[in-house]
Formats: C-alpha cells, sequence, structure tokens
C-alpha cells in the first residue's frame, strides 16, 4: 500500500467526518443565533437558556439522522476500508 492510497484514505475519511458532522453542527449553529437573538431582544442574559436548547436540538438532530450517518460511514468502510484490508 503506497503513501497516495493512505492519503486518499485519510482524505475521504476526513470528508466522511465532515459529512456525518454537518446535521448535528448545523442544528447547534441554528439553535445557538437562535436563542442569541432571542437573548439580544429579550435582554434575559441566562446561561441555562443557551445550553440547554442548544443540546436539546443536537440530539434531536442527532436522533433523525443517525440512520444517515451509519449509513454513510458503513458505506465508507465496505467500499474503501475493507477491500485494502482484504487486499492486503
Amino acid at each position: 500500500m503506497g503513501e497516495a492510497v493512505i492519503y486518499d484514505m485519510l482524505r475521504q475519511g476526513i470528508w466522511v467526518a465532515v459529512v456525518i458532522s454537518a446535521p448535528v453542527l448545523a442544528a447547534a449553529l441554528i439553535a445557538g443565533v437562535t436563542i442569541g437573538l432571542l437573548q439580544a431582544l429579550t435582554s434575559v442574559q441566562e446561561m441555562t437558556l443557551t445550553f440547554v436548547p442548544k443540546v436539546g436540538a443536537m440530539l434531536a438532530v442527532f436522533w433523525v439522522s443517525m440512520s444517515f450517518m451509519t449509513a454513510t460511514l458503513v458505506a465508507f468502510f465496505t467500499d474503501r476500508v475493507v477491500p485494502l484490508i482484504a487486499g492486503g
């Protein structure tokens, strides 16, 4: 196995990690901006008001997109990693 194959698999692995984490990070971003705007409009500066809804949104999106994440990761391993292991 040459360096090019290792770097290519590393690049694809990083891309899969980005694709898998994107829905959860987008939910955190949207929830954070929404709560930040709500706090700015109402002048309520409570720390739990930012933390709890953001974690709740992240958990909900994680639960909804878990099948997509699993399918993406399994496809990466069956298409790229397992043939390299089996092939040498």
